[in-house]
């Protein structure tokens, strides 16, 4: 029986497959060229109208949401005002392009978000050493503080912020290199999406180094790390000020992007915005913040072309997010990718399907309510038809809304029945998986 067991136990392990060649981790090297390959076509793909300002806009927040989970997915440090670092950061880099302009500073555009990136770093050092002192849920009200004090500056010193118009710019300066001038907006996409690569090298880089990982360490027990000798203080105060510079580069490629900064990049509805993002796309991976970002924009900037009610959404899903999935999208994404990797996905696909295309039927009942209140409430001085889904719907006849109270009873009910069989079977998979893992370990 032993024999038996521990050859069921080999032959799993080694239908695993591991992507690990020495010297060469072969798996690293091909997420990081399918990496690169993507950003490349990305722009030759979606290149229908303001596609192309959209992947600039996405590509941006990965960078702030990768510079923000330094400090709180591999920190444990919650900040509500990372997005003083990218703002200021976007101020310098934006007065060093009108510099530029008049000839008195000789830094290319290229180099712009660099500037961003430095000041971010040095606002890193100054703010920093105050906020570091202290952690937990200190360290989260002086943060508040910072970017209150910071965005009520903004509005007090015009000569630099600008005041409530904040200051603008042309990207557009000095001769073409290559017949690169970053006019069109191809050539800044490919300028961020450079910017974007290199700096998440260099913030995976980070995750590798004794930093990086002591960091870990500070987050999960700061005691025993001070017991061990190390200056907890120091840790998150270095960490913070590496965040700061990626932070401010992200700031540098916004102000390229817009060729505008206004008091709102200091504000802390935008640090607050990032927060949803980050721990939407899940803090605990490092990929986590980039599947955010993509959903975050996805969701204030598509989204609300469609519909007056996206902030409603977003605060739905980030609720449901928080109670039904902490680790985020990416932990959803990893659970997934293990059940495929350990050959059980052919027992959980059909409940999951199942279970999903209730959660639609039910969410589609619950958006036509949503939608149809919103158009009744703010809208009907236009009168009281809509358009929703492809069709005319109006919303003071009692058709619609009982077509949205059948979606949403059935769906609810189909859930409930399809949700017990799903629970069964994807613990039964996990149970089978922790076995196996824990037989191998053994």
């Amino acid at each position: 029986m032993t024999t038996t067991t521990t050859s069921a136990t080999r032959a799993a392990t080694a239908a695993v497959p591991r992507m690990t060649y020495k010297p060469l981790n072969l798996g690293r090297w091909i997420v990081w060229s399918l990496f690169a390959i993507a950003l490349v076509i990305a722009p030759m793909i979606f290149n229908k109208g303001a596609s192309l300002s959209i992947l600039c806009q996405m590509c941006t927040v990965m960078i702030l949401g990768l510079s923000y989970n330094m400090l709180l997915g591999q920190g444990g440090m919650l900040s509500f005002g990372h997005t003083v670092y990218s703002g200021l950061g976007a101020y310098f880099a934006i007065h060093a392009m009108n510099l530029a302009t008049a000839g008195t500073l000789p830094v290319p555009v290229t180099m712009i978000p660099l500037v961003g990136g430095i000041f971010g770093m040095v606002f890193g050092i100054l703010f920093g050493y105050v906020t570091t002192k202290k952690s937990g849920t200190t360290f989260a009200m002086i943060t508040l503080g910072i970017v209150e004090l910071v965005f009520a500056c903004s509005l007090m010193f015009p000569g630099f912020f600008g005041g409530e118009g904040g200051i603008s710019t042309n990207r557009v300066m000095g001769k073409p290199f290559l017949g690169i001038t970053y006019g069109p907006q191809i050539q800044v996409y490919y300028l961020i999406a450079f910017w974007l690569f290199i700096s998440t090298v260099a913030m995976f880089a980070f995750t590798q180094t004794p930093l990086g990982r002591i960091i870990n360490a500070v987050r999960d027990n700061p005691e025993r790390v001070e017991f061990i000798g190390y200056n907890t203080q120091w840790v998150r105060y270095l960490t913070l000020i590496l965040s700061g510079f990626f932070a401010g580069i992200s700031g540098g490629l916004s102000a390229i992007n817009f060729e505008i900064v206004t008091a709102e990049n200091v504000s802390a509805i935008r640090s607050g915005g990032i927060l949803l993002f980050t721990f939407i796309g899940g803090i605990g991976f490092f990929f986590g913040p980039m599947i955010g970002a993509i959903v975050g924009v996805f969701m204030s900037v598509l989204l609300s072309e469609f519909t007056k009610a996206w902030q409603l959404y977003l605060g739905v899903f980030f609720i449901l997010m928080v109670m039904f999935a902490p680790g985020g999208i990416a932990s959803i994404i990893m659970l997934n990718l293990r059940v495929a990797r350990f050959g059980r996905y052919g027992r959980v696909w059909r409940a999951m399907a199942a279970v999903c295309g209730a959660a639609l039927l039910a969410m589609s009942g619950i958006v036509i309510f949503i939608e149809m209140m919103y158009h009744l409430t703010l809208e009907s001085a236009n009168g009281t038809t809509m358009k929703l889904f492809g069709m005319q719907v109006d919303t003071a006849a009692p058709a619609g809304w009982i077509v949205a109270a059948l979606l949403l009873a059935a769906g609810a009910y189909a859930f409930w029945r399809t949700k017990r069989t799903f629970g069964k079977v994807w613990g039964e998979v996990n149970a089978e998986i922790e076995d196996l893992v824990r037989r191998a370990d053994a």
